[in-house]
């Protein structure tokens, strides 16, 4: 853990990105844009997929229809894999240690949000196994609330989750999987940790306070919270 962590302002809430960081649907998602590429005779693998971690849906679909080549529009794309999402989100599992600090920060009265870049219909898809400790949270900010006018990396789902928290963005700690989270969080004026697929080169995460390999190793009292006993 960075030494960072200790020179942290006074931490109030904590607001957790989705995909990859609560819930292992990166996979899914895989899955799901290879067998439309197939369809193509195109092959999709990790030199296009880690540059569209974090993107919002309309942004992601115009990045692989363009890496791809592929002869459809961005429009068709996202209708393809609606379906094949519907299908598949519901068996998403959670990620190492995140009901656990969830669950934490709950207990201690810790104002918690998730911000995703998901709409709310992939939402309740992905959550359709998770809703016991979903409903945890304080607030839920999706890619197509009313409230929010651009999707990450620009801050609004961060800033209208502080918002709905009652707590001022620099109060606030982020917990992000993909550098376009980390800058709409560092746009939003929150500190925020980057917990980044394994095969992701740290070298994107240069503007993350810290950079943490699973939600397991934070500890929440190196940023002034309650201490928080993990199972050894």
């Amino acid at each position: 853990m960075n030494a960072q962590l200790n020179d942290f302002g006074p931490i109030k809430a904590v607001i957790f990105d989705m995909d990859g960081l609560l819930l292992d649907t990166e996979g899914i998602y895989t899955e799901i844009t290879q067998l439309i590429a197939e369809r193509y005779g195109r092959t999709y693998d990790w030199t296009i997929k880690q540059n569209i971690i974090g993107r919002g849906a309309a942004d992601l679909a115009r990045y692989v229809v363009q890496a791809l080549d592929l002869p459809i529009t961005a429009e068709e794309f996202l209708v393809m894999r609606e379906p094949l999402m519907r299908e598949r989100f519901p068996r998403a599992e959670a990620m190492p240690g995140a009901q656990q600090l969830v669950r934490h920060l709950k207990e201690h009265r810790i104002p918690i949000a998730v911000g995703t870049s998901s709409s709310q219909m992939s939402f309740v898809e992905k959550t359709t196994r998770h809703g016991d400790w979903f409903a945890l949270f304080d607030t839920i900010v999706t890619a197509d609330d009313p409230e929010v006018t651009a999707a990450k990396p620009a801050p609004d789902i961060f800033l209208t989750a502080a918002r709905r928290l009652g707590v001022e963005p620099q109060q606030c700690l982020v917990f992000e999987d993909s550098p376009f989270g980390v800058t709409a969080a560092r746009a939003a004026g929150m500190s925020v940790i980057a917990v980044p697929d394994a095969a992701m080169a740290d070298s994107k995460f240069a503007h993350a306070d810290a950079i943490l390999r699973s939600l397991q190793a934070f500890q929440p009292a190196a940023c002034g919270l309650p201490r928080l006993d993990w199972p050894a």
